[in-house]
């Protein structure tokens, strides 16, 4: 499945939560690595995005505490757009498992962090390492493999004079083993589990794209045993058909190159074949790393946004809260005091962000750029018990409850015209007056949606693209 302009908000929302988990201790020499060696391919956000949930688990610990995507977007400086893409690749790369349920209308993930490959296990993956080489080029594609090496010392002349267990110790007999506590404890409850290290078998590709049945019926078993075809014989025929482009036919010719005398297939001679074969067809160079979330295709770039409105929409669905206060005030930081009021009632009221966005936008114009908590909080109280899911619903019913919402920001208490107020505020003739005319002044001033689009325009000149 294509991923690009896959629109996050039906996959994540701020308000969702999350726990890092590691399979296994994760250690610095493993950062290296993903620095080194995977960033080049997963770009410098995604390998942020793994260093940053890394960082959340504790020393000596695999599971992180609870948190909200809100406050990872506010920590790596990203949309939520951004942060969701970041994670396909490294999902994509093999770096990042994904779990998710819903509880009680939220929707909770675990990030599983997965090790890196090793130096060795990534330099004769037969795919990554193509991709390296022609991100990075021969020489420093040579330094790094130096990097991860060292020299390996000849123990040919020695002679291992190493003690066995039994020569250094002894037990003492007095003591019961069988019955002590150590082996008598019982096994851990079955809500824990041990501490540990592990190692990922690498890439997981998979056969759907490539027809396995076509390419065994082309090859008849006296030509070729079917046990020839082993578990790394059919990884490597995955990575190569990914890798080039080569069909079921075409890797049917290579894999007959390949066969040895004893009818077992060659992994290396396999590479060399392939590789070959797409340098003759490509002029020498080798194959770059693309991702689907950077090449649409013609049916995805026709829903792509073209009028105003919609690259407005576009915009509120895919832009966090803080960016947008800096927006609106031409770049200008928020105050610490208006990120703890939206942090605290998008979290109340669980709204998407492109609606919570729209939100913002419709308060700051009604209120002379001031964002007042009570008033925000009505109406996305409001819009939550109406289920408001998207941003242009919830511009539709800014306009049409545009006067009630009038009313609330102007705290205006309307009785019904039968009550009578048991007491009457004593005012200063001029408040009285000022107030009159203001209210009379709003009253009379008609909702004209096509005045707040041009409002809405101006206030978006620093519009992201």
């Amino acid at each position: 499945m294509h991923f690009y302009m896959k629109k996050h908000w039906n996959e994540i929302q701020p308000i969702d939560h999350y726990v890092v988990s590691t399979n296994g201790m994760i250690h610095d020499y493993d950062r290296k690595i993903i620095s080194f060696l995977y960033q080049p391919l997963i770009g410098a956000v995604s390998a942020n995005l793994y260093m940053t949930l890394l960082g959340e688990v504790g020393v000596n610990r695999i599971w992180s505490e609870q948190s909200t995507h809100y406050q990872l977007m506010n920590l790596l400086s990203l949309n939520l757009q951004e942060i969701y893409e970041a994670r396909l690749k490294l999902e994509g790369i093999g770096l990042v498992k994904t779990y998710s349920r819903q509880n009680e209308g939220i929707r909770e993930f675990i990030y599983e962090l997965q090790h890196p490959l090793t130096p060795e296990e990534f330099f004769s993956d037969g795919m990554l390492n193509v991709y390296l080489y022609q991100k990075i080029g021969k020489t420093h594609y040579l330094r790094l493999r130096e990097f991860f090496t060292d020299k390996k010392v000849d123990k040919g002349s020695y002679v291992e004079t190493t003690r066995s267990f039994q020569d250094v110790f002894m037990s003492d007999f007095k003591v019961d083993l069988l019955n002590h506590e150590a082996n008598s404890s019982g096994p851990i409850s079955n809500d824990k589990q041990f501490i540990k290290t592990s190692s990922e078998s690498g890439i997981a590709l998979d056969d759907v794209d490539f027809d396995f049945q076509l390419l065994l019926s082309g090859l008849s078993e006296s030509m070729v045993p079917r046990r020839s075809f082993t578990p790394s014989v059919r990884e490597t025929v995955l990575k190569l058909s990914f890798l080039y482009g080569i069909d079921p036919i075409q890797m049917k010719n290579f894999i007959l190159t390949a066969l040895n005398e004893d009818d077992s297939i060659d992994v290396e001679s396999l590479r060399k074949a392939a590789r070959d074969w797409f340098q003759l067809q490509n002029g020498d160079r080798l194959p770059n790393l693309e991702t689907h979330l950077s090449k649409p295709d013609e049916n995805e770039k026709a829903k792509a946004p073209s009028t105003q409105e919609e690259k407005l929409i576009d915009y509120l669905n895919s832009t966090s809260p803080k960016d947008l206060l800096t927006d609106m005030s031409n770049g200008s930081q928020p105050s610490k005091a208006d990120l703890q009021t939206v942090e605290e009632v998008l979290m109340t009221h669980k709204l998407p962000v492109g609606v919570f966005n729209v939100l913002i936008q419709y308060v700051l114009l009604k209120t002379d750029m001031k964002l007042t908590k009570g008033y925000l909080e009505k109406i996305a109280s409001h819009w939550a018990r109406k289920n408001v899911k998207t941003a242009k619903e919830a511009m539709e019913l800014a306009k049409k409850e545009h006067k009630q919402y009038l009313d609330w920001a102007e705290g205006k208490n309307k009785r019904s015209s039968k009550s009578k107020p048991t007491r009457s505020e004593k005012k200063p003739v001029w408040f009285e007056e000022k107030e009159s005319n203001a209210v009379k002044a709003s009253e009379a001033h008609d909702f004209d949606p096509e005045e707040e689009k041009r409002k809405l325009e101006a206030e978006l000149k620093n519009y992201r693209q």
